[in-house]
């Protein structure tokens, strides 16, 4: 997806909220936008999600399948929670029973299936951004675009975003995301973008010096005699490659909202991975600098507390 020359205000004689924006953004990727109040993150995200048109410039390659999660939600719809999700899934090219089992699965996934049959003028503000959110993640976009997203979830349904977020990267997706907590998915944005005097500006991490902050996971996994580690694993991983009696053993440490999709990744491998054990997130110690590789270049060292409770997974 790719934005030539983009610039946006909101009437003729305005001033110019962006302007001059040249950028690509690669699928598979997950990209934050940082910057302050007002300068154009929210005009930004509705470009890419394509519900402004540009003032000037264009936008191409946007996926058919767009998803877009508004900073605020219009619940004061003549629709239940389920009927609103049917509708937008038959939208999206969904058939009605098939809409009708997705919506019932998210409504559970985000804790609100009780509120299933309760019109959405009725839902409380957290209830209908759990909505807001279902309605984004139904059918599966290849581009996601979340604006405050997580505001108003309790807990739970933050974790459960953090998990859609990442099984929907690791599913080839590109998912673009504002919040305004710097904690938020920490170590895993393949790319960063700040907005600010009218521009966009690039701040690639690059998988050598990105941080690996916020709570993580280490898995333990074992391959087939010699068999390399399947292609652009989620979450980009620090990675340690076993050595001596264990060559074909992989340490993999990822942020913990990643941990389901890197599972599902080894294990759905051709051939599968043997998950030896999976390590919670404050029993890993990362010592030396951490580098990100590819199975034949230089490691991350990691060491595991001796006092740390240890699941085993088959």
């Amino acid at each position: 997806m790719h934005l030539r020359g983009v610039g946006h205000r909101y009437n003729p004689a305005g001033r110019w909220v962006l302007r001059g924006i040249d950028l690509a953004l690669p699928a598979r990727s997950l990209v934050r936008v940082e910057g302050g109040n007002g300068m154009g993150k929210s005009t930004l995200l509705r470009l890419l999600a394509g519900i402004e048109a540009p003032a000037e410039g264009r936008v191409t390659g946007r996926p058919a399948r767009t998803a877009y999660v508004p900073e605020r939600f219009p619940a004061a719809l003549p629709l239940t929670a389920t009927g609103y999700l049917v509708h937008l899934g038959r939208i999206h090219g969904l058939r009605t029973a098939e809409a009708k089992r997705r919506a019932g699965e998210w409504l559970t996934r985000f804790g609100a299936a009780e509120h299933a049959g309760t019109p959405l003028a009725e839902l409380s503000k957290g209830t209908s951004q759990k909505v807001a959110v279902a309605q984004a993640l139904l059918a599966a976009p290849d581009l996601l675009v979340l604006d405050e997203a997580w505001t108003g979830l309790d807990t739970a349904a933050r974790t459960e975003l953090d998990r859609a977020v990442a099984e929907r990267v690791a599913a080839g997706a590109t998912v673009v995301f504002v919040d305004h907590d710097p904690r938020r998915l920490a170590g895993a944005a393949g790319l960063t973008l700040r907005t600010g005097d009218g521009r966009v500006h690039r701040a690639t991490v690059s998988p050598a010096t990105a941080p690996v902050t916020g709570p993580r996971v280490l898995i333990e996994a074992e391959g087939p005699p010699g068999a390399p580690l399947p292609q652009d694993l989620p979450g980009d991983p620090l990675r340690e490659r076993g050595t001596g009696t264990a060559p074909d053993l992989v340490r993999l440490i990822v942020p913990t909202p990643y941990s389901d999709a890197l599972l599902t990744a080894l294990l759905t491998a051709r051939p599968p991975w043997h998950i030896r054990q999976v390590v919670p997130a404050d029993a890993v110690h990362v010592i030396d600098a951490p580098e990100r590789r590819g199975p034949s270049g230089p490691s991350a060292q990691v060491e595991v507390s001796e006092q740390a409770e240890v699941s085993e997974t088959s």
